[in-house]
């Protein structure tokens, strides 16, 4: 009797703490509160204003630990409109076709005095710019649609367009410009009057860019003849400009100071933006940089005392201290759509041709993409891209349904350009030779060459890795910590006592659920975990598997923030892993909701196993990475490895058998080969490198049938095995026509043009620069009408 009143007592108790919020903040919360101001980090002025930009997307709904699918396949499928349509096949497909890498690399080093005005003509720069300002008005889809295609044939030109719709003036002005501004740049930068550059790297300000050196100085001095105009006077040192060596505009972020006090406000008044002609006098733009052989326009500048007047600060006197602000908010959507762009259509290029090339290469009497070592890295070609393309649209998407994603923005940032290069590099390994030489039948070098620039800009990738995907997706994501940070900073101390009671209420019940639902998930394998009945049953399991990490991934990472409090800043390994976890959520979301929104092409789904099967796994090493390193007692990374994994670890990379089919399905021209590769440029002129590879291709698929007929007359002793006597033989019998034969004499020369490469005189590259032989460019017999 005493021990069952004992039990009620308690319980009493228990519940009287858990729910009556007056209790509850008087024994718990209140003193928890006072602990975790003591344990909060120190946040700078830049970090905060990174944390607040941007707005939270379907990343929320992967932090909350129970995904709401049925929210993601409810998002609308991006479509571009008619008008961007035709400017893709007409101006888009017109530039492509003016472009020659070779040319602009080797001889040039920059973009032909043509393209430059086509580009400016047809308002390339101008693609973000709304119409009521002489732009093109085009949605996200639309400019990475474009920025992808260009970059399939010309990094040099890719970049060249990118800039100016990236983070940049257009951006920044039509943000946060003054309406004057608004009205005498915009126009001006959509026509290519203006050419902007922005100007925020310098040599002691990398990925460090809230450190930088540049300074403005309030002051009053001489412009347009007038003696006392309120200004700054500005000292500054950049580099990596791109588009700064022919830059007419240039966008510049300093840090401002007051000393006078003429604004009235503080000494110290925070990084500020400017728009500065390039030629005010004191502007010096220097020479270019060299970045791995491209031909892009990059390069330093500076200034020493250069007087602006105060009106050139973007959006005037309420846009001084406001720089950093306006940045990572403008970053959050450029860097959604510019790199991810160009690092799909080199994706979508290596997957292309390196099918191709592995169907029409043949060694030992065998295409080389039958072997299973290469059928395994075209797999990896053609399944990264598949995951690639679906983020990239997604996130589109979501610019165009008006969000920032800045936490996304960093997931594809960095995911894809590193998948891009596994890409470009696999590519290069299924051409071997091929693809080393350089010159103007090598349509990946370049590429090759170029594609760690991706990986270092817009934050390099080991940074946003390491501490931004996770480090500003923790705190942003998650539904109640920055609820309890901002309780912990406000000075009234009752209304901090009621806010943080709630959230910490709300955040215990909300951790509990899901390490409670981690370990169930793991001990019936996902089967119980929640999947939408209106998708395709072969990916059903996916959704499943994506809830139990989601769960489990919410789990550790409220563990990893109690355990470490604010040293988790500096626990960059963890972070990095907390960080690939929630990137291969987000890209496995995307994977299944392209699926879906292409109709469910049951040819896609070898692509979509592989994806997202990958992921998996990968979402695995990186729990069993985190575990295994989890910092304090062994007891405690024991704990939690039996809740996530109670079973062990059940996730393999893809099979053979779906690699396989992966690779079968590039070697092959049909509809799969080319949504795959949707959106990239192909050339229709016979002679192009490309296009006859395209060529070979589909010469080699008819080729397949006469192939297998001479085969089975081998085999039955019709003609002889080997020699001239074979076709004559062949002829003869009737077991193939004289068409045939001419089919077969054609693919014999495609081939030998696909695999051949550039050759030059000895004195290549000593004196002046020389033009590559036309190798193996005898005309081809055209395929049979009935091929």
């Amino acid at each position: 009797m005493l021990s069952s009143s004992l039990f009620v007592t308690l319980g009493l108790i228990v519940s009287v703490i858990l729910f009556a919020p007056p209790v509850r903040r008087v024994l718990i919360s209140d003193r928890l509160l006072k602990i975790f101001r003591r344990i909060l980090p120190q946040v700078s002025q830049t970090e905060q204003e990174a944390l607040d930009a941007g707005t939270i997307w379907w990343e929320g709904e992967l932090f909350s630990g129970a995904p709401n699918w049925y929210k993601l396949l409810a998002y609308p499928k991006p479509k571009l409109s008619t008008e961007e349509k035709a400017f893709l096949g007409g101006p888009v497909e017109e530039l492509c076709r003016m472009l020659d890498e070779w040319t602009i690399t080797r001889e040039l080093h920059d973009l032909p005095p043509q393209v430059w005005q086509f580009i400016k003509t047809n308002g390339f720069f101008g693609m973000i710019i709304p119409k009521k300002y002489g732009g093109l008005g085009f949605s996200a889809l639309a400019h990475s649609e474009v920025v992808m295609k260009i970059s399939s044939r010309s990094g040099t030109a890719a970049v060249s367009v990118m800039v100016p719709n990236s983070l940049g003036p257009s951006e920044l002005l039509l943000q946060y410009g003054t309406e004057e501004q608004k009205d005498h740049y915009l126009p001006r930068l959509a026509k290519g009057v203006e050419i902007p550059c922005f100007a925020l790297t310098g040599p002691e300000a990398g990925s460090d860019a809230g450190a930088i050196p540049d300074t403005g100085i309030v002051c009053h001095g001489q412009h347009n003849g007038d003696e006392h105009v309120l200004g700054i006077r500005l000292t500054w040192e950049k580099r990596y400009i791109t588009l700064g060596p022919v830059a007419t505009l240039l966008g510049l972020a300093f840090k401002l100071h007051d000393p006078d006090g003429l604004l009235g406000g503080e000494e110290d008044l925070g990084i500020t933006l400017a728009l500065i002609p390039t030629n005010t006098p004191g502007v010096n733009i220097g020479r270019r940089h060299f970045p791995l052989d491209a031909a892009f326009q990059n390069g330093p500048n500076s200034g020493k005392d250069v007087f602006i007047p105060l009106d050139w600060v973007i959006g005037g006197r309420d846009g001084v201290g406001y720089g950093w602000r306006m940045l990572v908010n403008c970053l959050a959507v450029g860097r959604s759509i510019s790199l991810p762009a160009t690092s799909t259509g080199a994706a979508k290029l290596a997957t292309r041709t390196s099918g191709a090339y592995g169907r029409v290469r043949v060694q030992f009497k065998t295409p080389i993409g039958r072997f299973e070592g290469v059928e395994e890295v075209l797999s990896r070609i053609g399944g990264n891209t598949y995951m690639m393309n679906a983020a990239r649209v997604m996130t589109a998407g979501a610019v165009d349904l008006g969000e920032k994603p800045s936490v996304i923005s960093a997931i594809v940032k960095y995911h894809l350009t590193e998948r891009g290069r596994q890409a470009i590099n696999d590519a290069m390994d299924v051409h071997g030779g091929k693809g080393i030489c350089l010159g103007p039948s090598n349509y990946l070098g370049r590429g090759y060459q170029q594609i760690p620039v991706s990986i270092t800009v817009e934050g390099a990738n080991i940074l946003t890795r390491n501490m931004i995907i996770f480090g500003q997706g923790a705190i942003r994501c998650h539904p109640y910590l920055l609820r309890e940070i901002s309780a912990a900073n406000d000075r009234n101390a009752e209304r901090a006592s009621q806010h943080f009671d709630k959230a910490l209420a709300g955040h215990v019940a909300y951790t509990l659920s899901n390490g409670a639902r981690t370990f169930l998930h793991g001990l019936t394998g996902g089967t119980l975990a929640s999947a939408p009945g209106s998708v395709a049953p072969e990916t059903q399991r996916y959704y499943s598997q994506l809830t139990r990490f989601s769960a489990a991934f919410a789990f550790l990472a409220d563990i990893s923030l109690l355990t470490l409090g604010g040293a988790l800043k500096r626990k960059e390994r963890i972070s990095a892993r907390l960080g690939d976890i929630l990137s291969m959520l987000y890209l496995c979301s995307a994977a299944l909701k392209r699926f879906e929104d292409d109709g469910r092409p049951t040819a896609d789904l070898p692509l979509l196993h592989w994806s997202v099967q990958d992921a998996l796994y990968r979402m695995q090493h990186a729990f069993e990475g985190l575990l295994n390193n989890f910092p304090g007692k062994a007891a405690t990374a024991s704990l939690l490895r039996f809740m996530v994994f109670p079973l062990g670890t059940a996730f393999s990379p893809p099979s053979d058998k779906v690699s396989h089919e992966v690779a079968k399905l590039m070697l092959s021209a049909g509809e799969a080969r080319d949504r795959l590769t949707e959106g990239i440029f192909i050339p229709d002129s016979a002679d192009e490198p490309l296009s006859v590879l395209e060529q070979a291709l589909q010469c080699a698929e008819v080729c397949d049938a006469v192939e297998a007929k001479l085969r089975a007359a081998v085999k039955t002793g019709r003609i002889p095995a080997e020699g001239e006597e074979k076709i004559s033989a062949a002829l003869k019998q009737r077991v193939i026509t004289s068409n045939e034969l001419e089919l077969m004499a054609g693919m014999k020369s495609l081939r030998r043009r696909v695999i051949m490469v550039d050759d030059f005189p000895p004195d290549f590259g000593t004196n002046s620069i020389a033009s590559a032989t036309a190798t193996e460019s005898a005309p081809v017999a055209p395929l049979p009408a009935d091929a």
